[in-house]
C-alpha cells in the first residue's frame, strides 16, 4: 500500500511545506491539496513540487466549476511540464451550495458535465489538432457570441499526453463514472469493513486502479479524545455542508448503514445545535473512517486497511512525529 500526504487546504504554509518535505524523505509516494472556497489546489503544489523532486503532486480535489477544461488543460499541463511528469489531477463537481453559491455556475446534471468536462479535457492536452466540441454543457467554438471563435490547439506540448485523473465521488453513479473514464477515485469517509457497498460501482474499473482514501489520523491514547476531531469533521459535512433537502454527504453516510445517525446529525446542526450534532456522530462511524487510538491500536487497525481494495492511504496528519509513524508501519 502506498501513503500519500493530505495536506487539505493552505492553513500553515511553512508547517506544511515541512510535512512536504519530510514526507518526501522518508519515502512518501504523493502529496495532496483541495480547495473549496478559500486557497487553491495548484499554488501550493507548484511551492512544494519546486522543492521536491519524487513525490507525486495530487489535487483533491479541484473544483470542476472553477476552471472550464481550457483553462484546467493549461494549467495542469504547465505544471506537469515543470515537475515532470509528477501531477495527479484529482477533481469532482462539489454540491450545489458550493457550485451555485460560490462559483455562480449552475449545478445541472454532474454526471453529464463531469463526463463532458473529462472528454473536452483529454482532447485538449492530447493536442491532436485544433479543437472543436459540441456538448450540453460545453461547446467550442462556442455557439452564439460574436461567431468569431474558431477551433484551437493547445500551444504548450505536454510531458504527458495523458494526465491521470482521479475523480472524487460518493454516490454510487458518480463512483461507476469514475471507474469507467479515470485513473483512480479519491473517496471520502470510506471504511475497509463495508467496502461492499460499492462493489457494483467499482465493477467497471481495470487492475490498475488506484484507490485513493482520505484517512484522518488521530494519535491519543485516549479513544474517546482521538474520536472527537473525527466526529466533529463528520458533522460539520453531513450536517452542513449541503441542503436540507439534498446533502452528498448525508446520503453518503446513510449507505454505509448509518441513516438514522445522518438524519439526526442534520437535524441538530441545522436547528444550531453543532455540538450535539457532533456527538451524535457513532463512534463506531468515526472509528472506522480514520486512525484512531493509541499507536499500537492504530498498528493494529492498519492490516485492516492493508487487506481491503484500497491502494493508497492519503494520511491527515499534524505532526513530524506521526508522519514518521506512520512510514515505518507501511514503508
Amino acid at each position: 500500500m502506498k501513503l500519500g500526504l493530505m495536506l487539505g487546504v493552505v492553513s500553515d504554509p511553512k508547517k506544511q511545506v515541512e510535512l512536504a518535505l519530510e514526507a518526501e524523505r522518508l519515502g512518501y509516494d504523493s502529496v495532496w491539496f483541495g480547495e473549496i472556497y478559500g486557497s487553491d489546489c495548484f499554488t501550493p503544489l507548484t511551492w512544494i513540487g519546486s522543492q521536491t523532486t519524487r513525490l507525486k503532486l495530487g489535487t483533491s480535489i479541484m473544483q470542476l466549476s472553477a476552471r472550464t477544461p481550457a483553462n484546467a488543460a493549461m494549467t495542469a499541463t504547465t505544471l506537469d511540464l515543470f515537475s515532470e511528469g509528477r501531477l495527479i489531477l484529482g477533481i469532482g463537481v462539489s454540491g450545489p451550495q458550493v457550485v451555485e453559491g460560490w462559483y455562480g455556475q449552475p449545478y445541472g446534471k454532474p454526471l453529464a458535465r463531469t463526463r463532458e468536462w473529462i472528454s473536452l479535457f483529454r482532447k485538449m492536452i492530447a493536442r491532436e489538432g485544433p479543437v472543436d466540441f459540441e456538448g450540453e454543457y460545453f461547446q467550442l467554438p462556442l455557439d452564439g457570441g460574436t461567431g468569431l471563435g474558431k477551433p484551437l490547439r493547445l500551444i504548450t506540448h505536454p510531458y504527458r499526453r495523458e494526465i491521470p485523473i482521479y475523480l472524487g465521488a460518493e454516490g454510487p453513479k458518480n463512483v461507476a463514472l469514475g471507474a469507467e473514464l479515470c485513473q483512480g477515485w479519491v473517496p471520502m469517509f470510506i471504511s475497509p469493513y463495508r467496502m461492499e457497498v460499492y462493489e457494483v460501482p467499482l465493477s467497471k474499473a481495470d487492475a490498475s486502479f488506484e484507490i485513493a482514501a482520505t484517512i484522518t489520523v488521530s494519535v491519543n491514547d485516549d479513544l474517546e479524545a482521538a474520536l472527537a476531531p473525527i466526529k466533529q469533521q463528520v458533522g460539520f459535512y453531513a450536517g452542513g455542508m449541503g441542503a436540507k433537502s439534498y446533502n452528498l454527504h448525508k446520503n453518503h453516510i446513510a449507505r454505509l448503514g448509518f441513516a438514522d445517525a445522518a438524519e439526526e446529525i442534520q437535524n441538530l446542526f441545522m436547528s444550531g445545535e453543532r455540538m450535539r450534532a457532533f456527538e451524535a456522530v457513532p463512534d463506531e462511524f468515526a472509528d472506522e473512517i480514520s486512525l484512531s487510538g493509541s499507536k499500537d491500536r492504530i498498528r493494529e487497525r492498519l492490516q485492516d486497511w492493508e487487506k481491503s481494495p484500497v491502494t493508497s492511504l492519503l494520511v491527515s496528519v499534524q505532526d513530524v512525529e506521526t508522519l514518521r509513524f506512520l512510514a515505518e508501519e507501511l514503508l
